[in-house]
C-alpha cells in the first residue's frame, strides 16, 4: 500500500490539498482524518467542503454528525468525544448514502470505518507547517491519490 507525504507551510496549502482532492470527489467517498488538536483536521475539512460550495463549517465536536448539502451531501463527523463507543450513531449508514463523509478523530473508531477509506494523519511539525501523512485504502483512493498528488 503507498503511502504520500505532503508538507503545508500554511493554512492556504492546506486548503488548496483539500480542494483537489475534492475535485475528484464521488459518491460515498470516506475520508478519515487523524492528528493532535489544532492540527489541521478542520481546517482541511472547510477547503474540501468550500469546494463543494459550502461555507460554515465548524468543528462538530458536540453534534458529533453534521450534515450540509452540496454537489453531493457532505457528512461532517467528529469522535472525539465519543471515545470509541459509537453503537448508537449508525456510523456506517452514511457510508452509503451517496455522499461524502469526512472523519475527524477517525482513530477513535477504528474499528468501524469502511475497509476502503483515505486515511490523513495530521502532524504538527511547527507553528504553520504540517505534514500531511495519506494513505488510500482501495483501488479507487490509490487512483485518487495519483491523480491529486
Amino acid at each position: 500500500m503507498n503511502e504520500y507525504k505532503v508538507t503545508t507551510r500554511n493554512e492556504n496549502e492546506t486548503l488548496e490539498v483539500a480542494q483537489n482532492f475534492e475535485s475528484d470527489k464521488f459518491p460515498n467517498m470516506v475520508i478519515c482524518l487523524s492528528g493532535d488538536l489544532g492540527s489541521g483536521k478542520t481546517v482541511f475539512t472547510k477547503g474540501f467542503a468550500h469546494a463543494m460550495g459550502i461555507e460554515g463549517i465548524t468543528s462538530p465536536t458536540f453534534n458529533i454528525v453534521k450534515e450540509y448539502n452540496g454537489e453531493l451531501s457532505l457528512y461532517h463527523m467528529d469522535m472525539y468525544r465519543l471515545e470509541g463507543n459509537i453503537d448508537n450513531i449508525g456510523v456506517d449508514d452514511y457510508y452509503s448514502k451517496g455522499g461524502v463523509v469526512i472523519i475527524e478523530w477517525a482513530d477513535m473508531i477504528e474499528d468501524y470505518l469502511p475497509k476502503e477509506r483515505l486515511d490523513i494523519k495530521f502532524k504538527v511539525v511547527d507553528e504553520n507547517t504540517r505534514l500531511m501523512i495519506i494513505k488510500p485504502h482501495g483501488e479507487k483512493y490509490e487512483n485518487l491519490c495519483e491523480g491529486v498528488l
